[in-house]
């Protein structure tokens, strides 16, 4: 187990009150491993919420996370974000790199944070780099790469800590068909090289990619085959 959820709650403001707005609701999830996981759910279902909570970015309401020997709630802030840091890899649908710096040094930014020195952030943002496919574009700038380059420089990014767990939101949400099909064939090579992985998408072919999927409705997670059984009896 490396990631453990139990009875999540997250409500946006005063609980009980007119304005308060409950996101999760009573949300148990457990991540082995090695796993390569998907929780679909349309906007506003609660799946950006729950990335939000296991990628260490906010704190529920109640319940209990556990981050392989962690209990995350207890964690100080300094605690938390050197768990970002050092164990949980992002991947975002807009790839948020900066537009003035080189493909590596978009990817050693975390090393830098970390405080690695200067030769070998440079050695492991190449070879993160590599890893992704673009051993011939670590000089070039976003605006001199395509939409699915510069996701994998995000990829990049995201893996040069060697990080537990890769959360992505919406990997392909920004990319065609063709590059989105060839970012979920690197995530797939990510996976089946040890990397866990918790994709959070609206979109079943996604999903479709990953070895276990969970539907989130309304703040509540099911197992995918549970909550297809539950659409057919509403049918």
């Amino acid at each position: 187990m490396i990631v453990k959820l139990e009875n999540i709650f997250k409500v946006y403001g005063e609980s009980g009150t007119e304005t308060s707005v409950p996101a999760l609701n009573d949300v148990s999830l457990t991540v082995d491993k090695g796993e390569y996981v998907a929780i679909m759910g349309p906007s506003g279902s609660g799946k950006s919420t729950l990335m939000n909570v296991i990628g260490c970015l906010d704190k529920p309401t109640s319940g209990k996370y556990i981050f392989e020997d962690k209990d995350v709630l207890k964690l100080k802030d300094r605690q938390m974000s050197d768990l970002r840091l050092n164990s949980i890899g992002f991947v975002f649908q807009s790839f948020y790199l900066m537009n003035e710096e080189n493909a590596i040094e978009n990817v050693a930014l975390p090393l830098s944070y970390a405080g690695v020195p200067k030769k070998e952030r440079e050695k492991r943002a190449i070879d993160a780099l590599t890893r992704v496919g673009l051993a011939d574009r670590v000089k070039f700038r976003p605006d001199q790469l395509s939409g699915g380059q510069k996701q994998r420089v995000a990829i990049a990014r995201a893996i040069v800590n060697n990080p537990k767990v890769l959360l992505a939101d919406e990997p392909t949400g920004a990319l065609d068909q063709k590059s989105g099909a060839a970012i979920m064939d690197l995530f797939q090579k990510l996976n089946d090289e040890g990397t866990t992985i918790i994709m959070i998408t609206h979109d079943a072919n996604i999903a479709s990619h990953a070895k276990k999927t969970y539907r989130i409705v309304d703040g509540r997670l099911y197992d995918g085959l549970e909550q297809e059984v539950d659409d057919e009896k509403d049918n």
